[in-house]
């Protein structure tokens, strides 16, 4: 009887033993919530690769559950405050969801600055260091910040020249490719990406501003025929965001605090924007396979949608200098950065 509970004891403590290493072995689950279906180039190409990283850089401590497309409740503007109450941990959004709140992001969103998005998400995350992280973003700790690859134009009637944009209703990503599209003659739709496939069906726009690569999940090239892109610097960009909720991040343990730095930072704005780029070229494909109209503008055929681009880098500077920062030298320190990530 003595052995028997003897034996029983040492089983019970073995139970108690892995019951404990097993809730040791998964200290945190935080919560990821993000706008886009899960199947998406983002989610699939970028934010599970993170997320997928992480789990495993921390040893199973860290457990990222993932909801996609506003799983957990909300529209797509609100996912930064849900990032700052904590209603998620860790939120994917574009920063251009929240107009002027974020306003040193936009000089990477004014026409014609992109040229390559790792090249410019090298750029962002160097000037959120120096100029955002301690004012814009004090509220949220930013893991990631980078831009999608060139930004264009999907119609249901072909654009080649801005005077083919009089009067259409394009939906367009943030203010400044809002304000892109009103001195171009269009009409701008704010809506967040996921609605643009019903906007388009439903004819309450007749195209959208996204790159090559959203348009796969979107299915635009089924809901329209043309597509116009641009050599050179690209038409536009958005600045996206990944933030983790400031007060989860500084209740971490050293250890996985250091999980997710050696994860996050320039290295990892760099590859998300670049991945997104690099799926461009698969979703163009499909537009090219369905026999649609793709418009290239060359870079020396750009000079009118430039001329009329123009006075949004004027007003963006004189809005910075109104808020005292000096919008000129924030502009000239962007393309200076802009150019040394691009010659590397």
């Amino acid at each position: 009887m003595t052995k028997r509970r003897t034996v029983l004891g040492l089983l019970g403590g073995v139970a108690m033993v892995a019951m404990a290493t097993s809730a040791f072995a998964q200290e945190v689950t935080l919560k990821l919530h993000q706008f886009l279906p899960a199947q998406a180039n983002v989610p699939k190409l970028v934010l599970d690769v993170w997320a997928d990283n992480v789990e495993k850089d921390s040893g199973g401590r860290i457990k990222i559950d993932r909801y996609a497309a506003m799983a957990l409740g909300g529209k797509p503007p609100e996912l930064m405050d849900q990032a700052i109450d904590g209603t998620a941990d860790i939120v994917w959004t574009v920063v251009g969801y929240t107009p002027g709140r974020f306003p040193t992001t936009e000089v990477f969103e004014l026409p014609f600055i992109m040229t390559d998005a790792r090249a410019v998400s090298h750029a962002y995350w160097d000037m959120f260091e120096k100029h955002m992280k301690d004012d814009e973003f004090k509220d949220v700790h930013i893991l990631g910040t980078w831009v999608h690859g060139p930004g264009m134009i999907h119609t249901k009637d072909p654009v080649e020249t801005p005077e083919d944009m009089q009067g259409m209703k394009i939906r367009g990503g943030s203010r400044s490719v809002n304000s892109l599209l009103t001195k171009l003659g269009a009409t701008p739709v704010g809506m967040p990406v996921p609605a643009v496939s019903e906007g388009l069906s439903k004819g309450v726009i007749d195209g959208t501003t996204i790159p090559w690569e959203v348009t796969t999940s979107l299915k635009v090239p089924e809901l329209v025929s043309n597509h116009t892109e641009f050599e050179g610097g690209a038409l536009y960009t958005l600045t996206f965001v990944l933030a983790m909720n400031k007060a989860k991040y500084e209740s971490l343990p050293d250890d996985l605090k250091a999980v997710i730095d050696k994860n996050s930072g320039a290295e990892f704005s760099v590859f998300a924007g670049g991945t997104q780029a690099d799926a461009d070229g698969p979703a163009r494909q499909i537009a090219v396979d369905l026999g649609n109209n793709i418009i290239t503008i060359p870079a020396d055929q750009t000079k009118a949608w430039r001329e009329l681009a123009q006075p949004i880098y004027d007003e963006w500077v004189a809005e910075m200098n109104a808020k005292g920062k000096d919008g000129k030298a924030l502009l000239e320190e962007a393309q200076m950065l802009i150019e040394k990530y691009s010659t590397k």
